[in-house]
């Protein structure tokens, strides 16, 4: 990839403590991973769902979606999933500063990226969730069938099957999801956006 040149970062004039002070909340990005069926989206989803019940700027960049458009250039290689994590992460500090809370549900399998993405934000911004839950159950579940087609080998490079997925070392929040309920892992959520005073 081609490095930009001959550019200067422009200071906006509207901050992002600005914003966070207009909306009366904080803002970070919820960045939940695990693998496959764990419950990613569908807990990413309810908490989007109780933030903008509750009147908080909220958005939700989901994996399947964001390969519709923004990363529709990218496969699955250990380079093109590090380039997928790398956009999203830029992407949720765009949304970030502009004062809304973000939830990403992403497998992002890789620790290093993981951590990259981190240190694109500020202390306390970036809120790591790892969706917990055994393979066998993931498999289990199957929503989209994707463990079915790695185990005949029509998927290559599946993650949990044929691919690694390194689990988070110091998360800030851990969801059983085969042991919570959607609802119980929204309140677990928000009782750490409520400690952190980001709502």
């Amino acid at each position: 990839m081609s490095k930009a040149t001959n550019i200067t970062w422009h200071s906006t004039t509207v901050s992002k403590e600005d914003r966070r002070s207009q909306n009366g909340h904080g803002s970070a990005v919820l960045w939940f991973t695990g693998l496959s069926g764990s419950g990613k989206s569908t807990i990413a989803n309810a908490v989007s769902s109780e933030l903008y019940r509750q009147g908080i700027n909220e958005y939700v960049l989901d994996g399947d979606n964001i390969r519709h458009g923004l990363n529709k250039d990218l496969g699955f290689s250990d380079y093109d999933r590090t380039e997928n994590i790398r956009r999203i992460g830029e992407v949720a500090k765009l949304f970030v500063d502009s004062g809304a809370i973000v939830t990403t549900a992403f497998i992002s399998p890789f620790r290093s990226d993981r951590d990259q993405v981190r240190a694109l934000f500020e202390e306390g911004e970036f809120i790591e969730v790892f969706i917990d839950c055994p393979l066998e159950q993931c498999e289990a579940r199957d929503p989209k069938k994707l463990y079915e087609k790695a185990r005949r080998g029509e998927i290559k490079d599946f993650t949990g099957i044929d691919s690694p997925y390194e689990a988070p070392e110091r998360p800030e929040i851990t969801i059983r999801s085969d042991k919570l309920t959607v609802g119980e892992a929204v309140q677990q959520i928000f009782a750490y956006l409520q400690e952190k005073n980001i709502i």
